[in-house]
């Protein structure tokens, strides 16, 4: 099969590897291509082995994997444009990506994002002009615990602030060593491309390193074990120490009674309470469906 675009135009030919490279990746590129029983899946992993070489994935690499999957580089453009973890012009030794999701961005995600881009004088997915850092918004990275948060070449930074993510940004351009706050020691975008290809990851201790959930997770999971108590947080306006406490079961009846609904005061957290109406709209309280539904069949 022809690993060109067939659309009835001529394409320019990509420019080949120089042949020790060219050999070289041939011999890595057939040794992720034979863990399937597909050839078609290797895909994925010969990008990033392609984008270990120059950084990127450029049309010489898009004709290489097209060549050994028997792929037309259409085909290939397709998957390598689709995902951005595949990068199409020059970036930085070190990706830095602020999460900019729902949760970092009301912990200050969007503040570090903004002071970084001011410091670097760069914009969204832009490299600085010595080539060391690409800065780009980055998806949720399931890292919620520890909001805001940045990462470098997909190792973890948590629980920045734009002071502490500006001395990252500058120890990485200065070429001192920085370190996650969890996982493996951090290396370039390069040699990170290579590793997510599926070879072995040679960083000391980057077997052992392992991550974990945070204070908010493990607060949580004390809670379902019965380990720890809630907190009884009062309504909008009541500080805790007001909040009335949740009263024990006084005698069997009340142990028997059929549970209902806390009231605001009692409730774990107010937000979740069941109300009366709307904050927004008190015009138009917001009765329990059963007593509409009540109301609506005395009315026939």
């Amino acid at each position: 099969m022809s690993s060109e675009v067939s659309l009835g135009i001529p394409e320019l030919p990509a420019p080949d590897y120089p042949a020790d490279v060219r050999a070289r990746l041939e011999t890595d590129a057939r040794e992720v291509i034979a863990r399937y029983p597909g050839s078609r899946s290797a895909l994925l992993p010969l990008l990033h082995l392609v984008q270990s070489e120059e950084g990127y994935v450029t049309r010489t690499g898009i004709r290489f994997c097209a060549e050994m999957l028997e792929l037309t580089t259409a085909e290939v453009t397709a998957v390598a444009t689709f995902y951005t973890m595949y990068r199409r012009k020059p970036s930085g030794d070190y990706q830095v990506g602020v999460c900019t999701n729902t949760l970092c961005a009301v912990m200050g995600g969007d503040a570090i994002f903004e002071e970084l881009r001011e410091h670097l004088g760069v914009g969204n997915d832009e490299t600085t002009a010595d080539g060391k850092i690409t800065l780009e918004h980055i998806e949720c990275n399931a890292a919620c615990d520890f909001a805001p948060v940045v990462m470098v070449n997909w190792e973890f930074f948590d629980n920045q602030t734009p002071e502490s993510a500006k001395q990252l940004v500058d120890d990485l351009m200065a070429g001192r060593e920085v370190r996650p706050t969890r996982g493996a020691p951090l290396c370039t975008y390069k040699e990170t491309a290579r590793i997510l290809a599926g070879f072995p990851d040679l960083r000391e201790g980057a077997v052992e390193a392992t991550g974990g959930a945070g204070p908010a997770s493990l607060a949580g999971l004390r809670l379902a074990r019965g380990e720890a108590q809630a907190r009884v947080v009062g309504q909008r306006g009541q500080t805790p120490e007001h909040a009335p406490p949740a009263q024990p079961p006084q005698d069997d009846a009340d142990l028997h009674a059929t549970p209902t609904s806390p009231s605001p005061a009692e409730h774990p957290s107010s937000h979740d309470a069941p109300r009366q109406t709307a904050e927004s709209d008190p015009a138009h309280p917001a009765d329990p469906v059963g007593e509409h539904a009540e109301q609506e069949e005395g009315d026939r």
